[in-house]
């Protein structure tokens, strides 16, 4: 993408305080048997939607997987009908999540991350794929990508109408209180378990399942898994990770995943445990993906 003129960009005092904006994602689905809209006019639906829209917004442009509602940056101000597709209205309130936002929509990212949220929160099938459109104003935002610049103006040109809506407000407080400590963890935890969001899990090898499961969602991310668990393992230290990547950069990212999570289960036998992945994961700020390996669901 193009580089940005940061000096109109910015205010007087060298920050970007006065930036703001409005943009409309809209999200359909390439499955005729998927509709978005029934979805959102179901109450547990909608919600699941909205959680899996958050998940999304979280991990490509705060980067803080324990925010949930009133982030600095950005707000949903609204969800509705626009058929055939379900459009979000997001406020921007600082230039560089708006960047940020632009930057994964451009890459496809964006559209990745929904296909993955979607497949394991909707129920969707294998392959499904979430279909994106961004628009600010009267401007199709796809249509001029490459300048960003431009994207940036027109969605500071776009200035919200409306306050966030009731009904938004609502989902975040749900969605607040779906990640609450279901119980009081004990105060000594149990051999061979571990603790996760307040939570005790069993603590055991890691299964062909497991690496299954990890390759089919981690995308992008497993180098950034892969450095994290380097750190307690002999097999992937070095350039061991680049030669994965480069070794297997044909078969795509499932197989690339795939076969990290071999090394590191081949290399540390039994002692490669999920409490060690869950760690990985943890530090490098990817919780929905743990959540994914532990199987968490949203709860009612």
């Amino acid at each position: 993408m193009d580089s940005i003129d940061t000096k109109r960009l910015y205010d007087s005092n060298g920050n970007d305080g006065a930036f703001s904006g409005c943009a409309v994602l809209f999200l359909g689905c390439s499955s005729p048997t998927h509709n978005l809209l029934s979805l959102y006019k179901d109450k547990q639906g909608k919600f699941s939607l909205f959680k899996v829209i958050k998940l999304t917004l979280i991990v490509l442009i705060v980067f803080d997987p324990d925010s949930f509602g009133g982030l600095e940056g950005y707000e949903i101000l609204k969800l509705h009908d626009a058929d055939p597709f379900l459009g979000v209205e997001l406020k921007f309130m600082a230039m560089p999540p708006c960047q940020r936002f632009l930057e994964s929509y451009a890459c496809g990212s964006l559209a990745q991350f929904l296909s993955q949220h979607a497949s394991r929160l909707l129920t969707l099938l294998d392959g499904v794929v979430m279909e994106t459109q961004l628009k600010a104003g009267m401007h199709t935002l796809d249509q001029s990508l490459q300048d960003v610049e431009m994207c940036l103006e027109h969605i500071r040109q776009s200035q919200p109408v409306r306050l966030r809506d009731d009904e938004v407000t609502q989902l975040e407080q749900q969605l607040q209180n779906s990640f609450g400590p279901p119980s009081q963890p004990p105060q000594e935890l149990p051999r061979n378990c571990f603790l996760f969001q307040k939570r005790v899990f069993d603590d055991r090898p890691l299964t062909s399942a497991d690496q299954q499961r990890f390759a089919a969602h981690v995308g992008r991310d497993w180098k950034r898994v892969g450095r994290a668990l380097q750190k307690n393992c002999r097999a992937l230290k070095g350039p061991a990770i680049d030669n994965l990547a480069y070794e297997y950069e044909r078969e795509g990212l499932y197989e690339q995943a795939y076969q990290l999570l071999g090394r590191f289960i081949q290399s540390e036998g039994r002692s490669a445990k999920l409490s060690r992945l869950i760690s990985a994961l943890e530090e490098t700020k990817l919780t929905s993906m743990a959540e994914i390996m532990l199987g968490i669901q949203p709860r009612d």
